[in-house]
């Protein structure tokens, strides 16, 4: 009469270094370095178990992520199945390792695949492993992507700046409250007009420069000349005047 066999589960676990690292635990009693895992307890899921055997032989909380395979294999004369997931590890262990684990050792996939004991979990880790680690790759892409969106998103989300309204002068670092600059000297200049000119030609503005670079956004106000007209006398009175002096 076939034997029930044992129901166990555990997982192929990965901390993101450069490379990433398998976990790998040494037996106390047999001093061998297997794959994370143990037998269910009762009413438990296979996954469920997975999780908690790997937190008890390695210390670390873990995210278990997609299922990668089963391995069955003879142990005492009974057949046993194990399911492995895929896991992530914390960067911390958050506690001790169980009584059974001597130790927790973690590994790029070719050095954990020299140092497994036993044949079948190194021609098991040897398949799935490449798996494990295309799916993480692709899962830290993914995570990437998303938060580059949510960055795009928050940055849409922020209230455009705004324009100044069509036609105002736009004067980079003045201010409302700033004084009225200073004006510069204007010195008009006429020239003298007899009987027969139009009195009062176009005036000779001159702007003096300042001397020094202008050191604040209020010195360079746009600058408007402020010419103050000469008082003329009337045509009429004019030509009298020079009546009077050709008599």
């Amino acid at each position: 009469m076939a034997r029930t066999p044992v129901l166990a589960a555990g997982g192929i676990v990965l901390r993101r270094e450069a490379p990433p690292r398998f976990a790998i635990v040494r037996l106390r009693k047999r001093n061998e370095w297997v794959l994370p895992k143990g037998k269910l307890d009762d009413g438990e899921t296979p996954r469920d178990a997975a999780e908690r055997e790997v937190l008890e032989e390695t210390g670390h909380d873990v995210e278990v992520h997609e299922f990668l395979g089963t391995l069955v294999y003879d142990s005492g004369g009974r057949s046993k199945v194990v399911h492995y997931w895929r896991m992530d590890a914390g960067g911390k262990p958050v506690r001790a390792l169980m009584s059974d684990i001597r130790e927790v050792d973690w590994l790029p996939l070719d050095e954990a695949l020299d140092r497994l004991s036993r044949g079948y979990e190194r021609v098991f880790l040897e398949n799935v492993g490449p798996i494990a680690l295309q799916a993480a790759a692709n899962a830290e892409r993914e995570r990437r992507t998303r938060l580059r969106v949510a960055a795009a998103e928050r940055r849409r989300a922020q209230p455009a700046e705004q324009e100044p309204a069509a036609g105002a002068p736009v004067i980079a670092g003045a201010r409302a409250a700033d004084p009225a600059p200073v004006r510069p000297a204007v010195t008009p200049e006429y020239a003298a007009a007899d009987a027969g000119e139009v009195a009062g030609r176009e005036h000779v503005v001159e702007v003096t420069a300042p001397e020094a670079p202008p050191s604040s956004a209020r010195e360079i106000a746009p600058i408007a000349a402020v010419v103050q007209p000469t008082p003329r006398k009337n045509l009429i009175e004019r030509v009298r005047d020079w009546l009077r002096r050709a008599a």
